[in-house]
């Protein structure tokens, strides 16, 4: 088993209170022998920005994946910057999470993730 940790959990009490530091929370998933560290937005579908996307980078020797927001606009983007990403929301019919997913959707982001 892998364990991919969110590293500013969007419904956490850090992210809420903001009592420690988006570094410090990532230190912490390496130090609890996490395997790979996940940056998200504050709500689902909201892309982690690219300056907080830098901040857990910069703070970690674990491969680094955006798990929110990733679209065929911002995907070449992000993976400039990261190992990897997860996509859902944008990739369902009417970019809307609890729809099915749309074919000409993935084609799209794939087009983009492939040439950046």
């Amino acid at each position: 088993i892998r364990i991919f940790a969110d590293s500013h959990v969007k419904h956490g009490a850090h992210a809420i209170v903001a009592d420690r530091s988006v570094e410090e929370l990532t230190r912490d998933l390496a130090f609890f022998s996490a395997d790979a560290v996940i940056a998200t937005g504050q709500r689902t579908g909201d892309t982690a920005g690219f300056e907080e996307i830098d901040l857990i980078r910069d703070a970690t020797h674990l491969p680094v994946l955006v798990g929110s927001g990733v679209t065929k606009d911002n995907v070449a983007a992000i993976l400039a910057r990261t190992t990897g990403v997860t996509v859902a929301s944008s990739l369902k019919t009417g970019g809307v999470w609890w729809n099915p997913v749309e074919t000409a959707r993935v084609k799209a982001l794939m087009a983009r993730a492939r040439y950046p």
